[in-house]
Order: structure tokens, then sequence, then C-alpha cells
């Protein structure tokens, strides 16, 4: 079992190569992994997972803390993890093989599947996968035409955080990090990830309806362009960029920061007692994740059991709680005392946010007249943005 930092190693950020068109998504065939199962078989004995830190707790890294020892015991899979920093490095490892399971968000899945390297799944076979909060199944990021490339494990919003004292009156829009950025100069912070252009192309969706953006990972050239441009005017007013969490709770607890995007765990993590979080009115980007099989899996049964166990109540209560997230199904909160922080199982709430999804050339909002800015590109101008 690979070694994560103790408690939450959450996301280093998420950089990413060339994503590639899910035109090239295709069957290959039985042999190339592209079928899902119809029957799970005797458990091969172990099971290769790969996810982020945080997700595949043993009791290495805190004795307290272990749902590994639980699975292995029940289904004789014993579990060799390895855990990952950013969504890229994680494709660039499935690329190599070896791994039977692989927990990807939202702007890796469809490269996965695009690039043939992960599996239907046969939801049929897994018993706690018809518990799962119904708007987390088949979603543009977890499934193809209909069908499903894995299982929802937690999700969250990316909410704009604020200092109580500092900015007044509390905030109900993200103009506090665009268009009123400068009255904040120098304290306002920002997700350090090509993936926050979405963000400005949520606040763009409200804020400039003549665009015509209906999805903030389906941008084309002119809506692209309006995205980065919104957040070079942005630059001249952050004082930091930020992937680590831990240093995020520094900078609002030390008040060099007094406003941008965070999650609801940085804000349960900050001692001061003078932050609040808010999801905007515009919406907000966020994350759900997707436990995923390799198609070349060595161990397809164990892979199949790990997802049903992963997702069965009490496991996915003590693995999201763990991480920092909300759980993926209702029954979940019967073993977490803090479901509402985290707005578990609130569908309307769940309607407000753009979870990650990977942006590619064949525009994931259906439009068939134009090509969309894939995410090669999006990584580029993250870098001009920052400067």
């Amino acid at each position: 079992m690979s070694k994560s930092p103790s408690r939450l190693a959450l996301r280093a950020g998420i950089a990413a190569t060339a994503a590639v068109s899910l035109a090239a998504c295709g069957t290959s065939g039985s042999d190339g992994g592209s079928e899902a199962a119809s029957s799970i078989g005797d458990t091969e004995g172990s099971v290769s997972i790969l996810a982020w830190p945080g997700y595949v707790e043993d009791g290495s890294n805190d004795p307290t803390v272990d749902w590994v020892s639980g699975f292995e015991e029940a289904t004789g899979c014993m579990v060799d993890a390895k855990t990952y920093g950013t969504s890229d490095e994680a494709y660039q490892l499935m690329q190599s093989g070896g791994y039977d399971v692989v927990a990807a968000s939202g702007d890796l899945t469809l490269r996965l599947v695009a690039s043939e390297l992960v599996a239907p799944v046969n939801t049929d076979l897994l018993e706690n996968y018809e518990g799962i909060f119904d708007f987390l199944k088949n979603k543009e990021w977890n499934s193809v035409d209909g069908v499903s490339y894995g299982v929802p494990h937690g999700y969250g919003a990316n909410l704009l955080m604020f200092n109580t004292d500092e900015v007044t009156p509390a905030p109900t829009s993200w103009d506090v990090v665009f268009d009123k950025a400068s009255d904040y100069s120098g304290k306002v912070t920002a997700y350090d990830s090509p993936i926050y252009i979405a963000d400005a192309a949520v606040y763009l969706m409200t804020h400039n309806p003549e665009l015509g953006i209906e999805n903030p990972y389906a941008l084309d050239e002119d809506q692209f362009a309006a995205a980065v441009e919104l957040l070079k005017e942005q630059n001249a007013s952050v004082g930091e960029y930020w992937s680590d969490y831990l240093l995020e709770i520094q900078a609002f607890e030390t008040g060099d920061s007094v406003v941008g995007t965070t999650w609801q765990v940085i804000q349960n993590s900050i001692s001061t007692g003078n932050t609040d979080v808010v999801l905007p009115e515009e919406g907000a980007t966020g994350w759900s994740d997707t436990w995923m099989i390799a198609s070349d899996a060595e161990a397809p049964n164990c892979a199949y059991k790990w997802l049903d166990y992963i997702a069965s109540p009490e496991v996915n209560a003590t693995a999201t709680a763990y991480f920092g997230e909300a759980p993926s199904s209702e029954a979940a909160c019967d073993f977490r005392d803090d479901c509402e922080a985290y707005h578990a199982g609130d569908e309307e709430y769940a309607k407000q946010i753009w979870y990650w999804t990977t942006p590619i050339a064949e525009c994931v909002d259906g439009r068939e007249d134009v090509e969309c800015v894939d995410y090669s590109e999006w990584t580029k101008a993250w870098q001009e943005i920052k400067g």
C-alpha cells in the first residue's frame, strides 16, 4: 500500500496533456476490454488500484482509518494501491498499464474512454449501484452514449470563500473575484489549474449571455477567448493561485487571501472563525469522481468486487468523509453526521454544479456545427493567463 499524507492529500492540481476527441471512442472487441462483463467469476487474489491520496486507506497512514482490510478479508483480493497527484499523471500511468482500477475525476474520464484504457461497467452486477444518487449516474463525465464506464464515488462544489470581516456585505455572486476583483487586489485567490477556465465560463454564462455558452466545458473559439480574457484581467488582482489546500487554509488564516475559490473541507478546517462559503447565484464548477476498470485488467473480478465494496454505504461514508466530500448515496449518510454541511443528496443544490468534464474537440454540449477548444489548448492558455 503506497503511503499518502495523513488525513487529506487533496488534488495537487489538474494539469493535463492534450485531450483526445470522443470520436476516437469505439468498440474494439472483447479482447480489447471494450465490452462490459456479463458475470463476476472467481476472484484473482489481488487487485491493483490507482487513486487519489486518501481514497484507498489501509491504516498505514492512520491506524483508525482503514477500509481496505475489510475488503481484503471479505473478498480475498489483496490490495496493491498507488496514489497520484494530478489527472495528467494518472493518465500517463494508465497508459503504461498494470492497474485494474482507477479513481478518475471528470477531466480524466473521457480521455481514458477515448484511449480505450477503461472498459464499460455492467452496473447490474453491483449490488450497491442502485442506491447511488440518480443525479450522479449516466452523466457526460462517466458515461458515453448511455453506456456506463464506472461507479460514482464522492462529489463536491468549488465554492466561493470570503473573509467575513473584509468582504462585506456577504457576496452572492462570483463578481467579487471577477468584475469587482480590484476591490480586493492582491488578496484574491484562484485554483491553479487549466480547468479553472471553466469557472470563468460559468460566470460568463450569466453575465455575458450573448456569448451563448451552454456548458463551461464546451467552448468554441470565441467563447474560449472571452473566458481567457476575463482570467487575464483577474490575474492583476490575484495574490496567489493555489493547488495545495493547506496553503489556502494558511492564506485565509493569515489574511493574505480574503476571497476566492475553495472546497467545503477547507472551510471546515479553518480555525479563525472569520470565513464563510457560498455557492454563488451563477452556480459553480465541481467534481464527481468515478471508479473505473482498466480495459486490460488482470483482475477484473476483484475490480468489480472493489467497485461494489467502495459504493457500499458504510465504506463510502468513511472514505468520502476522510477525503472531505459528499457521499454517493443517501444510505451513506446514516454513517455520517455532516451530510447537511456537504449538501449530500440535495438534488437542487447539485443541479447548480458543473462537474469537471474533459474539454474535447467534439463539443460535449451536443453542438455539431462547430469545433470546441480541447484541453491541450486550455493548458497552453493557462500558462498565458498566469504570465
